[in-house]
């Protein structure tokens, strides 16, 4: 129903989404023309990680990728009701939630002098903005241009967060909605400059398909049967069938690399949402217990598997 009455509405601002279908593209069009750079600022007293002790190695780093609703360096989807659950139940990681991946220039978009104006008269233009930014990492135009980009922030803050590159260190990319289309467009970049054990672990994930993670170990993907706007991506994007075989997707499917993990009955979005703290399980866990227990579970059995395989880290 949801689902449903978004489509109805988008159906009739027309104007509005052809405007922001034009305006969408200007940020990866400024950092391909480089006339600027992202930026690397955070908000005064905000660190560049949260978690386990910044003077002693972490077990892995998470970067949190939030959907379509982030506008903000502090998460906001939820509060960061998410990222707070994995810090409180894996404390053993480093967390980033503060990149923008609707951002190739990593600005906040409830910061800027216009969107706040428009926010106050036009809300919904800013839920339609990283919607558009969604499509624009995935169109084979600008696909590279805004995979490199947002590649290279997250770099950047894993740098100053305390990631050397080559430590060994595995980085997770924990991605909710279209931040999956982020995610695996993130990885080549990531490998090209921080040489990183890489984990991804898509939550509802909407994506095209179409980015090569070969240098992704494994994908985990967090799935419901009530995910109507999750299985949307899985219908209209050609490179996740079956069909295209050389799919960057498929390609991973064919290696072995993606899980796929079932947390029905949540839904995408609403009181039923993958994230509701007040949606209840038959065993009393909250689905947003649930969906961090998960988390948590596949990222200590990923480094226990490692540990059994290579050793103890020097």
């Amino acid at each position: 129903m949801i689902e449903l009455a978004l489509l109805l509405l988008l159906g009739g601002i027309g104007p509005v989404l052809l405007a922001e279908a034009l305006l969408a593209r200007y940020e990866v069009v400024v950092y391909a023309a480089g006339w600027r750079s992202p930026t690397a600022a955070r908000p005064e007293g905000l660190p560049p990680a949260r978690g386990a002790d910044p003077d002693r190695p972490p077990a892995a780093y998470l970067v949190y990728l939030d959907g379509i609703g982030k506008r903000r360096f502090h998460d906001t989807r939820d509060g960061g009701r998410l990222v707070k659950a994995v810090i409180a139940g894996a404390p053993e990681l480093r967390v980033l939630g503060q990149v923008q991946p609707y951002s190739p220039l990593a600005l906040p978009l409830a910061n800027r002098p216009v969107w706040v104006w428009l926010r106050r008269r036009i809300g919904l233009v800013l839920f339609l903005h990283n919607v558009m930014q969604t499509f624009v990492a995935a169109d084979r135009r600008y696909r590279p241009l805004y995979n490199r980009a947002v590649g290279s922030q997250i770099a950047t803050q894993l740098r100053l967060a305390g990631y050397q590159r080559d430590n060994g260190i595995p980085v997770v990319m924990l991605s909710y909605s279209g931040g999956a289309q982020v995610a695996t467009g993130a990885v080549e970049e990531l490998w090209s400059q921080l040489r990183c054990p890489l984990w991804l672990i898509t939550l509802g994930g909407f994506h095209n398909g179409a980015n090569d993670i070969t240098h992704a170990q494994h994908l985990d993907r967090l799935t419901s049967a009530g995910d109507r706007i999750e299985r949307v991506g899985t219908w209209m994007f050609p490179q996740r069938w079956k069909l295209f075989r050389r799919s960057g997707w498929n390609r991973a499917d064919r290696a072995g690399k993606i899980t796929v993990h079932g947390l029905d009955p949540a839904t995408h979005v609403g009181p039923g949402s993958y994230i509701s703290p007040n949606a209840r399980l038959p065993d009393g866990r909250s689905h947003l217990d649930r969906t961090a227990d998960t988390v948590i579970a596949l990222i200590r059995e990923r480094l226990g598997a490692t540990a059994k395989n290579d050793g103890p880290r020097p």
